[in-house]
């Protein structure tokens, strides 16, 4: 790639800062991954289509994202532009019964706001890590629910870099933890989700009980993490609810598991958590070391939620 080429065409494409060989440690919430070869920060769609449009024309790669949750990146880096967006802003309907928010929202900070506001709908996902825009890929859920029940539209930008669209709930086709987005290769800008006045109180009382729980379980939020690193599996015949990942990983001792500075989390079989210098190897090896005891044990495969972006030791 001829970087002093590719960079001076980003920057007369859009009046934007392009960094050179920047870690992506530092925009991960695993704080694992080596350099990009380019990296941008836009906060208005028109940049994110411009910059989509380039770099089809360079014909480079190039990797976006939010909050940088949900993520293990090659310590090897990306070898490509990444674009990290900042699409923010909450707006309530005038009837109270919609919001709009940008994608680069922190989830439980939008969670937070209409719990205060008395605005009931999202309560399920108070604590939920990340942003808007990556929950809504991601399709991220808790305690039963999940953001694509709510979702009732989007604006979305594709990664031909053509003008903005809206798209409706059924465009997503969503699924457990999943959504059509990767697939059709395009990036939320601003999402609406369907709410209801309620009481604020009790929309406290309920999201303070999640949150609690998610205490008792999960890493606070000054711990290295991506967050749960295997999907549940499919619900059994005749069952409702999935069966958990870490049913099978407490089985065969996951917790007590650690590769380097990669180790499961001490109170959650399902996280695995960077303890200081972790490396995306690391993290590799660990997993693949935990999902093999859980097939060999149980017949079991295990489907990693995390996605790992960049080449592979």
């Amino acid at each position: 790639m001829k970087n002093n080429y590719v960079k001076s065409t980003l920057e007369a494409t859009v009046n934007l800062q392009i960094k050179e060989s920047e870690l992506l440690a530092h925009h991960t919430s695993f704080g694992i991954g080596g350099p990009a070869a380019f990296y941008v920060e836009v906060s208005e769609p028109d940049d994110l289509v411009s910059l989509l449009k380039a770099t089809r024309i360079l014909n480079i790669p190039r990797l976006i994202i939010g909050g940088g949750t949900n993520l293990l990146v090659s310590d090897l880096g990306f070898d490509g532009v990444v674009i990290r967006t900042g699409f923010n802003g909450i707006k309530i309907s005038g009837d109270q019964r919609s919001v709009k928010v940008g994608a680069s929202v922190k989830s439980a900070a939008l969670v937070e706001y209409l719990v205060v506001e008395g605005l009931a709908g999202l309560e399920f996902a108070a604590g939920l890590p990340g942003t808007i825009g990556g929950a809504i890929t991601g399709n991220a859920g808790c305690f039963g629910s999940s953001l694509g029940e709510r979702l009732t539209e989007a604006v979305v930008v594709f990664s031909d870099g053509s003008p903005q669209k809206i798209v409706d709930n059924t465009w997503f086709d969503f699924g457990y933890r999943r959504s059509a987005l990767h697939d059709i290769g395009a990036v939320i800008v601003e999402a609406t989700f369907a709410i209801e006045p309620g009481d604020a109180a009790h929309l406290q009382e309920i999201s303070a009980g999640h949150i609690e729980t998610r205490k008792t379980k999960h890493p606070s939020l000054a711990v290295k993490t991506a967050g749960s690193y295997f999907k549940n599996l499919p619900a059994p015949k005749f069952a409702q609810r999935r069966v958990a990942a870490g049913s099978f990983l407490d089985q065969i001792g996951a917790k007590q598991m650690s590769v380097g500075d990669a180790a499961v989390f001490e109170k959650h079989a399902n996280i695995v958590i960077n303890k200081g210098s972790a490396r995306a190897a690391d993290v590799l090896l660990l997993t693949s070391q935990m999902a093999k005891k859980v097939k060999d044990t149980f017949g079991v495969v295990l489907e990693p939620e995390v996605r790992f972006v960049g080449e592979k030791p």
